[in-house]
């Protein structure tokens, strides 16, 4: 083989290898990664989103790091309470990386630090309560595990955000005394609701009693008030008519013989009466002493 046809062989190798070298130099680093490159075993560069070339034989990327928050549900820890109960309790940590290099460097297996972590601190909080105390202050516990969370692993380049604490769980005795307890609670609530409606139906109706009755007494009320109204009208009717007649009688200027008439008639009724005593005159002519009889007619009365 001619010797230029074997150093173009060569050069075509040596090409093609630095062509495979440089396109596996080549890396992309996702939107919500971050890539942590080391120079010959040293911390060199934090690589952010776009795509990069290594240097060959010389850089490499150690981590790829999520920016993302992330969610880690821890197993449940034993924990005893200031009161000597033990029980079981379990947390989730929300956190963030907020330094990728400090994340890279700062501490051996970040995730199995944080669970320990939280489980000391979860025994140091638990420790100051008590076991009534723990079953309602879920969120002075999730507050204080957060703050003392977060300062700890500030160093490591981690943000928590949020600490949750998922389930507690007392031991079987104390969880059946608590049901036990519970349901007297209930039994109780609802004696007091059922004797509550019964008052307020009581009430009711006797309110609703007292109403019917004032309604009644106003009801006769009225009734007498119109019936006593309806006499007074019908005794001011009859006066007036009288009145009236006796007017018109006046006025039409009757002679002596429809007096006599009249006054027989009057005498008439008077004595179709209860009266026991009745003075006839001798003139019946005369008005006045017609007039006289009358009147001690109405004496008698």
């Amino acid at each position: 083989m001619p010797g230029y046809a074997v150093a173009i062989l060569v050069v075509s190798i040596v090409a093609f290898i630095l062509i495979i070298i440089l396109i596996s130099s080549i890396r992309i680093i996702k939107q919500t990664e971050k890539g942590i490159v080391e120079r010959l075993g040293a911390y060199h560069t934090t690589w952010s989103t776009g795509i990069h070339m290594l240097v060959p034989f010389v850089d490499k990327i150690s981590q790829k790091i999520s920016m993302k928050e992330q969610v880690k549900d821890f197993d449940p820890q034993p924990v005893i309470t200031k009161d000597n109960v033990t029980m079981q309790i379990d947390t989730v940590v929300f956190f963030q990386v907020t330094d990728p290099k400090l994340y890279a460097y700062g501490v051996e297996n970040p995730i199995m630090a944080i669970e320990n972590l939280s489980a000391t601190t979860l025994r140091n909080i638990i420790g100051e309560l008590d076991l009534d105390s723990t079953l309602t202050s879920r969120d002075i516990i999730n507050a204080k595990m957060r703050a003392i969370l977060d300062e700890a692993t500030d160093p490591w380049g981690i943000k928590v955000n949020r600490v949750e604490v998922k389930n507690i769980l007392p031991p079987k005795d104390i969880r059946e005394s608590m049901e036990r307890q519970m349901r007297a609670e209930r039994e109780k609530r609802e004696k007091i609701l059922l004797a509550e409606g019964e008052k307020q139906s009581a009430i009711l109706l006797a309110q609703g009693r007292k109403e019917s009755m004032i309604l009644n007494a106003d009801g006769e009320k009225q009734a007498a008030i119109l019936q006593a109204e309806g006499k007074a009208a019908s005794i001011l009717k009859i006066k007036e008519a009288e009145a009236e007649g006796l007017r018109m009688i006046k006025e039409s200027a009757p002679d002596s013989a429809v007096l006599t008439l009249k006054s027989y008639e009057a005498l008439a009724k008077v004595a179709d009466g209860q009266s026991t005593k009745i003075v006839i005159p001798s003139d019946l002519a005369n008005l006045s002493s017609l007039a006289t009889v009358v009147k001690e007619v109405t004496k008698d009365k």
